[in-house]
């Protein structure tokens, strides 16, 4: 999601178009207020649009928030998956999972912070959304370690929660040092350090 002009008011938009607006606005609010602090009134003003009409497509601000969460995750998901299946070859599998995962938390509209950086994570559904993409990721992962090392499911996905959790961590870090040096440089680097540990599995014969 981008940020895109205001609408006018009053302009009748199909149910998914407008459905799409209101998660724009609300994720603009969301990242920049905290889900505590962000309001009703906020994003549909946000959105151009009356509260009644906020509230017939989403019947509270946590139902907003769980529906953003949900978009994003299975973005990330979906990011990570086509990674792993962009080529046979398993160091630049590596390198296309840790990439996915660095543009992802280097995305337009700051979609990460909902995933991890939420400020609602006691809330049970959130941390149950925000664990499920992140397990999903681990899924995925740990797939492809398991056909290619030869390894048990166990330690195929122990070897998946490091891989996955070094990406987000070294990623969310950079970031927050103002990339201070060039992303694919930065993949390069954990790839790199990803792949050393990893490269020690021979493949399965």
């Amino acid at each position: 999601m981008t940020e895109t002009a205001q609408p006018s008011r009053g302009v009748r938009l199909p149910r998914d178009a407008r459905r799409a607006q209101l998660l724009e606005a609300a994720q603009h609010v969301f990242v920049h207020n905290g889900y505590h602090a962000a309001a009703m009134d906020d994003i549909a003003e946000r959105a151009g649009v009356s509260k009644p009409v906020l509230y017939q497509h989403f019947p509270g601000k946590l139902e907003l928030y769980l529906a953003l969460l949900e978009t994003h995750g299975n973005d990330l998901v979906r990011r990570v998956r086509q990674a792993i299946e962009s080529t046979p070859d398993n160091k630049q599998r590596v390198r296309a999972a840790v990439g996915a995962l660095y543009e992802f938390v280097d995305g337009e509209g700051q979609a990460f912070r909902l995933v991890f950086e939420s400020d609602l994570r006691g809330e049970p559904a959130v941390e149950k959304a925000v664990e499920s993409a992140l397990s999903s990721c681990i899924d995925a992962v740990a797939e492809a370690v398991t056909a290619d090392a030869g390894l048990d499911a166990d330690r195929a996905r122990l070897l998946a929660v490091g891989l996955v959790g070094l990406s987000h961590v070294t990623a969310r870090y950079w970031l927050d040092e103002q990339r201070s040096i060039p992303r694919e440089e930065a993949v390069n680097l954990m790839s790199t350090l990803a792949w050393k540990g990893l490269a020690g599995f021979p493949l399965q014969s």
